[in-house]
């Protein structure tokens, strides 16, 4: 950086967990999509003792952008270096790195990161401006949810849900493939998916929006950033408006090869959080709970395609309502001046109620889209014509 003005940017935050606890969060790299809402997804190039590389997808501007990051962990200083290899204008260098340190008094500690970075050559002031804007945001938000994680009501280890559905199936990876990449099609081919707006920003990258309905008629919007690697079988996702109680939901498609098929495995990682609520409408079409999508809306499939539906879109409403019970046992716990009462054995964290509702419904989910991708492979086969 020598040569060039280096600015210079300091974010801390006091959080009430052991310094070891919050140190190990940031040194698991591949979970900063949970904790950063402008990381998508992150992957471990390679690794030799404390040094590693990763390759980050960063959502911002309304863009998706790929760098190549170099870091190095110092566990006996509760330390982590960084540095950009590679990235976008107008940006020319990025280094950092995280500390933790025990806070004054001894209870709890405090956690820092620090960015020093030069743009390119030529740059105007307002490009060098809206760098730090974001890196700042992208750094308090940081800040904010690693404390939410940490901190005693929820440890990571109680609030983090990892699971997976799979399913074999006897058709070409190819066909599989294709119709989880064509998530615009699922309207009324995934029974519970009601309409869908697919866009591709740039080659394997994807924004999906799409809306689910539920069994009282209320329509619900998400929308989640996918990244596709046909080459290897797998689509990566990350949804950037959950519902309460998810915090953060990042998954993966895989479709894996065998002898006579395919094994596809839905993976989900989902960061629980009680506490967290959306604004006022915002996953509510046309800010009202019942309402149907505008535009063309194809209906569900006849048969044993309608009862699919009907099943996801009951667990979808049991999660909700779980959540908003527990919302309110909190705030009339709150009036009346005393903490409200969670299960035995489950610390501060989200209840078991919260959590299986929420497991059931995004695997539910998973395992109709497993079943509809295997009908459109199976069909496919069918098709082909015989020897």
């Amino acid at each position: 950086m020598s040569g060039e003005r280096v600015r210079r940017l300091r974010h801390s935050a006091e959080v009430a967990a052991p310094a070891e606890v919050v140190y190990a969060l940031l040194a698991d790299a591949v979970r900063r999509p949970l904790y950063s809402a402008g990381v998508v997804h992150v992957e471990r190039m390679d690794a030799e003792g404390n040094r590693e590389r990763l390759r980050v997808w960063e959502h911002a501007g309304g863009r998706v952008r790929c760098s190549l990051w170099a870091r190095v962990a110092h566990p006996g200083e509760l330390r982590i270096e960084f540095w950009r290899l590679s990235g976008e204008a107008p940006i020319a260098s990025m280094a950092g790195q995280w500390s933790v340190s025990q806070a004054a008094g001894g209870h709890g500690c405090v956690v820092s990161v620090v960015h020093e970075f030069t743009v390119a050559a030529g740059s105007h002031g307002a490009q060098a401006a809206r760098a730090a804007l974001a890196a700042g945001d992208n750094a308090r938000s940081a800040l904010r949810s690693v404390r939410r994680i940490a901190e005693g009501r929820g440890a990571s280890r109680q609030r983090v849900l990892r699971f997976q559905e799979s399913l074999r199936i006897e058709g070409p990876g190819e066909v599989v493939y294709d119709f989880l990449y064509r998530a615009g099609d699922w309207a009324g081919r995934v029974p519970h998916v009601r309409h869908v707006e697919l866009s591709e920003v740039s080659p394997g990258i994807q924004s999906v929006d799409y809306r689910l309905r539920l069994p009282d008629h209320t329509v619900r919007a998400t929308r989640s950033l996918r990244l596709c690697f046909p080459h290897a079988g797998r689509i990566v996702h990350k949804t950037t408006t959950p519902w309460a109680p998810v915090a953060a939901h990042t998954g993966e498609w895989s479709v894996l090869p065998d002898e006579h098929g395919v094994r596809v495995i839905a993976e989900h990682t989902v960061l629980l959080d009680e506490h967290a609520t959306p604004p006022d409408g915002a996953y509510a079409i046309d800010g009202q709970e019942s309402t149907e999508p505008s535009g063309k809306e194809a209906g569900p499939p006849e048969g044993s395609a309608g009862r699919s539906e009907e099943r996801v879109a009951c667990v979808l409403l049991g999660a909700r309502r779980s959540s908003e019970r527990q919302r309110l046992g909190l705030e009339s716990g709150r009036r009346q001046g005393r903490t409200a009462h969670r299960p035995a054995g489950h610390g501060q964290g989200p209840g078991p109620e919260s959590a299986d509702g929420v497991r059931e419904a995004i695997g539910q989910a998973s395992r109709t889209i497993l079943e509809q991708a295997a009908r459109h492979a199976e069909s496919a086969v069918r098709a082909l014509p015989r020897r």
